[in-house]
């Protein structure tokens, strides 16, 4: 590759990659997206280009392994562009049935097409499935079209544009107040204006200054940013230096999660393209702007994806959070003034350059401008990565877009923001989505994570799930987070197998006040909000297992009890012979019973039942 000393060189070079694509040539298009690849996604690749080359259609039909395309449950996803035909679940084998008839004849295989739950109807158009209709696929949406190891993709779809606009055509000021106008705010949970905070970092008085991403996803669930910078890595890096031409820093880090390998690898490879043209290195496109990156892996701790924690393993130094009475803002990573902002941030930061503010701020809604990419997880029909413009209503993600909850059970939560979110009840479906609403309902955006939850779901059990996570995941620098996690998880535990008393449920509450108000950071800050949040509209559950010690769904094992339904039992022996306690008492072709006294509750016998005798009381 040539190295790019102009924005016109960039444009002539965009020329000819585009004069060499014929946009009607056949395209197979195979994710090899995390989610796909768990489904060996990548065997299902190497048929297509054995099947390609075996039948001279190299040159002829093009074969491409992109990035998530979001329908992770359905995978390994299979696209034929530009008919846009949609596969599902392919499998190797399937490689040459498709190439022979679709791509060659473009008949339709209808085993593999994507069969709506609810109409029964077979989808053809990836377009067309109700999962991707309902949403506005703006910065995720680029991800279908572009191999991450090919930068010739991104460039063919504009790439580096929006940064040759920024070198080449406006000041770093212009920038700079392009992206406040835009009213762009951080997608990594905190919702601050990105443009704001950008301009704090650029005003502080030390020379020299540093731009990060932070990558460290970590909530349960939660997969946006990595499947973002696993397929589309030169967008991210594209933010990344128009945020620091804005600021003014010539030096950045991508902190990456350690769990996410694929993501580094990826980016790595896109890192080393974009030097290779000169898009990163000295006199980017012949200006005095200069920038160089370096990926600093994390070490798997929740808590680095707090700004001076993550700033402090970037030093070398524990990854744990300390005072921040002078903001990262302007003494960061070696008191150096340092703007971080996460993956999806920077992301939407091309766009907004290339396409104006007011492009950015027609979608969304008064204060809450763009998209949001949401991992959309839990009792929901349709699960995976979902892009939606702000405002939309939880109702239409869950049940638009997600296609309602499985098996016809009833809708009772959805948590959103991760394990510091909180969760939502079905009064409140009707609710706009966007960082000030959700704040009111004692949740929040966070990174993106939103787990729907049925009738079988116990709230005070889920409270008890966050609390764990959190509580290990704590630091455990100061003493509020450290033992005010373990202690409300304590008390949760507790009522989960009937140990509940009269009292918890405001010792609950004073704990969680405490370790909100003088926790040293986020973490201990927002730690409690699984709790209150559950208590402020399901507190009946909680009173219900302190009182009467019963659970409502019949989850917590403490405050239940198998039998066996003697009119039901027909004497099979299934439950007797996979009990792992041996507790199922009886002879074959009687009814059996449970000794309630040695069972330890583990489900076995309900599971292996095929008549419903078994009762969960």
């Amino acid at each position: 590759m040539r190295r790019l000393n102009s924005a016109a060189e960039l444009e002539d070079l965009r020329k000819e990659v585009l004069a060499k694509r014929d946009p009607q040539r056949p395209c197979v298009t195979v994710c090899a997206g995390t989610g796909c690849q768990a489904y060996a996604s990548q065997n299902v690749y190497n048929a297509f280009k054995e099947e390609i080359a075996s039948r001279g259609l190299t040159g002829k039909v093009d074969l491409r392994g992109t990035g998530c395309h979001g329908f992770c449950e359905q995978g390994p996803l299979v696209v034929i562009l530009p008919s846009e035909i949609c596969y599902r679940r392919v499998q190797p084998e399937d490689a040459s049935e498709i190439i022979s008839d679709t791509v060659l004849e473009n008949k339709v295989i209808d085993r593999l097409l994507y069969v709506d739950p609810v109409s029964n109807e077979k989808i053809v158009k990836e377009s067309d499935i109700p999962f991707y209709k309902h949403q506005e696929r703006i910065v995720f949406g680029q991800n279908r079209f572009i191999d991450p190891h090919n930068i010739e993709d991104y460039l063919a779809l504009g790439g580096y544009r929006a940064l040759a606009k920024a070198l080449t055509e406006m000041t770093p000021e212009q920038v700079l107040e392009e992206v406040k106008k835009a009213n762009l705010r951080g997608r990594g949970g905190g919702g601050f204006p990105a443009g704001e905070k950008w301009e704090v970092t650029r005003n502080a008085p030390e020379k020299k200054k540093y731009v990060i991403v932070n990558a460290d996803e970590g909530d349960p669930g939660a997969y946006m940013d990595r499947s973002l910078l696993e397929g589309n890595p030169h967008c991210v890096l594209e933010g990344l230096m128009i945020g620091a031409y804005a600021i003014g820093s010539d030096e950045g880090f991508v902190y990456v999660r350690q769990e996410y390998p694929l993501a580094v690898q990826n980016l790595t490879a896109a890192i080393k393209q974009a030097r290779e043209l000169g898009l990163i290195g000295k006199n980017i496109f012949g200006t005095s702007f200069s920038f160089d990156v370096t990926i600093q892996r994390g070490a798997g701790a929740f808590v680095s994806g707090e700004s001076s924690a993550l700033m402090s393993a970037i030093e070398g130094r524990v990854g744990e959070p300390r005072p921040k009475h002078i903001p990262t803002a302007i003494k960061g990573i070696w008191d150096k003034p340092s703007n971080l902002n996460n993956v999806e941030t920077f992301a939407n930061v091309p766009f907004i350059i290339d396409r104006g503010a007011d492009w950015f701020r027609s979608i969304g809604n008064e204060n809450s401008k763009g998209t949001k990419i949401f991992s959309l997880v839990g009792k929901v029909n349709n699960t995976g990565l979902v892009e939606v413009p702000m405002g939309i209503t939880l109702r239409k993600i869950i049940f638009d877009i997600g296609g309602g909850i499985r098996g016809g059970k009833k809708f009772k939560a959805v948590q959103t923001g991760g394990p510091s979110g909180g969760c939502i009840p079905e009064e409140y479906l009707d609710t706009e989505v966007d960082f000030d609403r959700l704040t009111e309902l004692g949740s929040m955006m966070g990174s993106g994570g939103m787990i729907v939850m049925d009738e079988d779901n116990c709230m005070v059990d889920v409270a008890k799930y966050f609390m764990n996570f959190l509580k290990d995941e704590s630091c455990g620098k100061c003493t509020t987070c450290r033992e005010g996690t373990k202690r409300i998880y304590e008390i949760l535990d507790g009522m989960t197998k009937g140990e509940g008393k009269e009292g918890d449920i405001e010792l609950l509450e004073d704990l969680s006040w405490v370790t909100v108000n003088a926790s040293l950071c986020a973490l201990g800050g927002t730690a409690p909000n699984p709790v209150t949040g559950t208590l402020r509209y399901f507190r009946d559950e909680y009173e219900k297992h302190i009182k009467d010690k019963n659970c409502p769904a019949k989850v917590c094992k403490g405050l239940i009890t198998y039998t066996i339904d003697q009119e039901k039992c027909t004497g099979c022996g299934r439950c007797q012979k996979n009990c792992p306690e041996d507790v199922v008492e009886g002879e074959l072709k009687s009814p059996m019973t449970i000794n309630t006294e040695r069972c330890i509750r583990c489900g076995v016998c309900l599971d292996v039942c095929r008549f419903d005798a078994v009762l969960v009381e």
